[in-house]
């Protein structure tokens, strides 16, 4: 009994085969901390890639607002036959008002003759361009009348506001949208 006792003693306190215990156990924990580390650059690779191109896409808005500033108030709007021919992606969008009369210019699309007479709009409600880091982006334009009103609420002339939508041109992701209110009273 004695002996039992003594070898039971020994089995305890002997560390034999713990020492691949602890390197199992390491390895599971270090496995862990590296899976974690590779999903940290994942995500950081994506939010780098998401803000490029959100970057890209305002600089393109930017752009075509510019486009904007530089001509007439006349030669603002966009061509009755092009409006007409959108898509549904564009004539689904918040800031797409469709043509009506004349009249009723507080919600309808600006409606200019495609170039050849004067005033005339070299615009297009949709296209696709290719942005500095060579990806495509869908740029939609969308011209409006806007009712300016004073302080004390009293409807003045109208104005027309471009709103600018910028898209992956692929999964039509909105990436930046950039209005602007032009007056005639400016004259640009």
């Amino acid at each position: 009994m004695d002996g039992l006792l003594r070898r039971a003693r020994a089995c305890t306190r002997g560390e034999a085969g713990f020492g691949m215990i602890e390197l199992v156990c390491a390895m599971a924990i270090m496995s862990i901390g590296v899976m974690a580390l590779f999903a940290m650059f994942q995500t950081g690779m994506t939010a780098i890639k998401r803000a490029s191109a959100v970057s890209t896409a305002s600089a393109l808005a930017d752009s075509e607002m510019e486009g904007y500033r530089a001509i007439k108030f006349e030669a603002i709007g966009l061509g009755q036959t092009a409006v007409q021919a959108a898509d549904s992606t564009y004539t689904s969008a918040t800031a797409y008002r469709a043509i009506s009369s004349p009249t009723n210019q507080t919600s309808s699309t600006v409606v200019v003759t495609p170039c050849g007479s004067s005033p005339c709009t070299n615009s297009v409600p949709t296209k696709t361009v290719t942005g500095a880091d060579n990806r495509s982006y869908r740029v939609d334009t969308f011209i409006t009348w806007k009712a300016i009103t004073n302080s004390s609420g009293l409807a003045g002339r109208n104005a027309k506001l471009v709103t600018i939508t910028i898209r992956d041109a692929t999964t039509l992701r909105t990436y930046a949208r950039v209005s602007s209110t032009f007056d005639l009273s400016t004259g640009l």
